[in-house]
């Protein structure tokens, strides 16, 4: 049996794999899994539960609150609003455990179920472990661990309506500045942030000339819009002559934008342009900026041209976060644009991230082009090759030798990257290079090479 928690959670297609039997299952096991790992203090527990607009959503929300209640847990229901919102008010509230229901990018089909421990923090590999086993034993007829509460004994669910207010109110007190002056436009993915950004956004005293993706009706989330879907935004940008423009996807996690003439701004470049502007303030701690292997080479270079140390992780903002948290970094993120501002969130905050762009926009004067121009992206060309055993990419030597001849080839001025995938049987070729037709010569090379030796 393949393990129920992935690298966010739980997912899977909405009363198929992720069925309300599964969510309230889930629901009581970290109940007892955490108050037995001594999480609850011997207090009465309280959770935070939220979710994005999928339809789904509403059953499966019912289901994980009637596991949470029926393990004696009280529940604070703030409805639909975004998983780093959820994980703020988890930790300002001082709950003893969030969870959010949210596919993220995914299509509306699929949700998901991720638990947040205290502090609104991700849960250690250990204890989704021990969820997940406790669960087994549950429906497999083993017994449970508690005695079922009784009488005032069980929780209680009550509506918690200030959360809105509460996260929009945190996330305009941490800004540096206010964002006067500058003309936003806002892609809400018909997801969790589509009322929150806008609201967000204005608060702080941008003029959010057009939004997108924000009226949710619970079919549509991440739907031709949002993060992974940029044409619209694009387009808006020269429509309404705006500075900014920011795309979220449906859990509105992570964050990507675009300049007044259209053109995308990516994580890896968003990146670049909050370290530099933490530096300055002096809030970059370490002098250090977190990113994944898969940023652009670009962004490498960039960090060191301004003097700023890069500490590189395997693919994941979970390896970021556990990165940043080890040796106390502020600042993380992936081209994808998850951007950890640690300080300030527990977890990818893409309303936060756009926020922090607006400021830096209001406060220098400058066109976000330029802003951006702190790094150069090199041509990133990415191949999946499949149907290969991934095991032997880095022990045969034909590939060795041929991954050396393409460094060789490309020198200072590319990269090359050859990662197998984690979940499917596959090797991904990354190669970066000066210009477009080397970095696709040199995959396309590469990729036979994986075919011809690992087929």
């Amino acid at each position: 049996m393949g393990r129920l928690f992935g690298t966010d959670g739980v997912r899977g297609v909405a009363n198929e794999g992720l069925t309300a039997e599964l969510a309230l299952g889930l629901s009581v096991a970290a109940a007892h899994v955490l108050g037995d790992a001594g999480a609850f203090d011997g207090h009465r527990p309280v959770a935070v539960v939220g979710r994005d607009p999928r339809a789904s959503g509403e059953f499966l929300e019912a289901a994980v609150i009637a596991g949470l209640a029926s393990a004696g847990v009280d529940v604070l229901r703030v409805g639909v609003l975004p998983t780093p919102a959820v994980a703020y008010l988890t930790g300002a509230l001082g709950a003893d455990l969030g969870v959010m229901l949210s596919a993220s990018h995914n299509a509306m089909p699929d949700n998901g179920i991720k638990f947040l421990a205290r502090g609104g923090h991700k849960l250690d590999d250990r204890i989704e472990d021990a969820i997940e086993a406790h669960y087994h034993r549950y429906r497999e007829g083993a017994g449970e661990e508690w005695k079922r509460p009784t009488g005032a004994a069980v929780g209680r669910v009550r509506e918690y309506t200030e959360g809105f207010d509460k996260y929009v109110a945190h996330l305009i007190g941490v800004l540096p500045n206010r964002l006067d002056g500058v003309k936003v436009v806002i892609d809400g993915a018909h997801g969790a942030a589509a009322r929150v950004a806008p609201e967000a956004f204005a608060r702080a005293g941008a003029e959010v000339v057009h939004t997108l993706g924000a009226e949710p009706t619970g079919l549509n989330i991440n739907d031709g819009v949002g993060s992974t879907h940029l044409d619209k935004l694009r387009a808006a940008m020269t429509e309404h002559r705006a500075d900014l423009g920011i795309a979220l996807d449906g859990d509105a996690d992570r964050c990507l934008a675009a300049d007044a003439d259209g053109n995308e701004v990516d994580g890896d470049q968003i990146l670049a342009i909050l370290a530099v502007a933490m530096r300055e303030a002096g809030t970059l701690r370490g002098n250090t900026a977190v990113a994944t292997v898969m940023s652009n080479l670009g962004f490498k270079l960039a960090m060191e041209r301004e003097g700023i140390d890069l500490v590189q992780t395997a693919v994941g903002d979970r390896y970021v976060l556990e990165e940043m948290k080890q040796h106390g970094f502020a600042l993380g993120g992936e081209q994808s644009g998850h951007v950890i501002l640690l300080d300030h969130a527990t977890t990818g905050d893409g309303t936060l991230t756009g926020l922090m762009l607006g400021a830096r926009l209001a406060a220098t004067k400058q066109p976000l082009a330029d802003l951006a121009a702190v790094m150069t992206r090199l041509p990133q060309l990415l191949i999946n090759v499949k149907g290969v055993d991934k095991s032997r990419v880095h022990s045969c030597p034909e590939l060795t030798a041929a991954v050396a001849e393409a460094e060789a080839e490309l020198g200072g001025t590319g990269r090359v990257l050859l990662r197998p995938s984690g979940t499917e049987p596959l090797v991904r070729v990354m190669v970066e290079a000066a210009d477009q037709v080397q970095a696709k010569a040199v995959a396309e090379r590469l990729a036979e090479v994986v075919r011809t030796y690992l087929g």
